[in-house]
């Protein structure tokens, strides 16, 4: 993979679960992963109906370096926005060179 392509900064963060001391109901709160280079490349943007209310759900593929501890329980931060992870796809090649995550902005934002 160029290295030129990565050339967009992104978080990624993990989920992580928690008591609360008032309550003892869990929790569930966003830590820090890492900081990586990645690509971010729009790939379509739609509008639907649910439940009387007008959404909207943009999909995006984002391209890091491979990484062991990357899941679709992850999400992405980029320039502010919650990226949604819908899946991990690693390189047909080796599997080994880089990671293509599918995901969506809008619907569910963590």
């Amino acid at each position: 993979m160029a290295a030129g392509r990565l050339r967009h900064r992104v978080q990624l963060q993990r989920q992580v679960y928690g008591q609360s001391p008032v309550t003892g109901a869990q929790t569930v709160s966003w830590e820090p992963l890492a900081d990586v280079w990645a690509e971010v490349a729009p790939l379509s943007a739609r509008e639907f109906v649910a439940a009387k209310a007008v959404d909207s759900e943009v999909t995006l593929r984002v391209t890091i370096r491979h990484r062991e501890d990357v899941t679709d329980k992850c999400r992405v931060i980029h320039r502010g926005k919650i990226l949604n992870i819908r899946g991990v796809l690693p390189d047909p090649v080796s599997g080994l060179e880089y990671l293509t995550l599918p995901c969506s902005e809008g619907v569910n934002d963590g």
